[in-house]
């Protein structure tokens, strides 16, 4: 089963101008599962998510926004994969996923990282316990507010100590970095 997933940093979701530009991107790319990072809503209802999804299936998770910052809403539709177990952490939301075609079972966890370099230790520590937790193929994906290379940053020359923490949790863990599509920078 080919499952076509979307990432997105949207940079706040509390304008009705903004939810329908989502809206209708969203229609345009047909993604089964969605991961929308920094929404900055601190509650999200049913009536948000259908201002945001159109898909008749929908259901989602969250983790609210800490004020005006951060938020992570992951939705799917359910006539695709099946919620089967879910978990809530600081800086992700996961799901163990069972497809409804082939039954296949696996996680998606998407991720809203921190700006400071003393707070993603505890980001990389959430991440490793959710993957030892399921031990299952993992799926991640989302902002984790670091990059791994200089050339991903406009005027970043050098590495950096976090560059080299996120490059070794992808490797510890066996994921592969897949590019950014339609941007050279983060």
């Amino acid at each position: 089963m080919n499952l076509k997933f979307l990432s997105w940093n949207v940079r706040g979701l509390n304008a009705v101008v903004k939810r329908l530009q989502v809206r209708n991107l969203l229609r345009s790319w047909k993604a089964d599962i969605v991961c929308l990072q920094e929404t900055k809503l601190e509650w999200i209802t049913r009536g948000t998510v259908q201002s945001i999804w159109s898909c008749p299936y929908v259901d989602w998770l969250y983790l609210g926004s800490d004020g005006a910052s951060g938020g992570i809403l992951l939705m799917w539709d359910s006539q695709v994969v099946e919620k089967v177990e879910e978990a809530v952490g600081h800086f992700s939301v996961s799901c163990k996923f069972k497809n409804v075609g082939d039954h296949f079972e696996w996680a998606f966890t998407g991720v809203y990282g921190p700006n400071l370099n003393k707070r993603r230790r505890l980001m990389w520590e959430e991440l490793t316990g959710l993957i030892s937790w399921w031990d299952l193929p993992w799926c991640v994906g989302g902002d984790f507010n670091i990059i791994r290379f200089p050339s991903e940053r406009l005027g970043a020359a050098s590495f950096s100590r976090a560059m080299f923490d996120f490059s070794d949790f992808i490797s510890l863990h066996g994921l592969m970095d897949i590019p950014m599509a339609r941007g050279i920078y983060t």
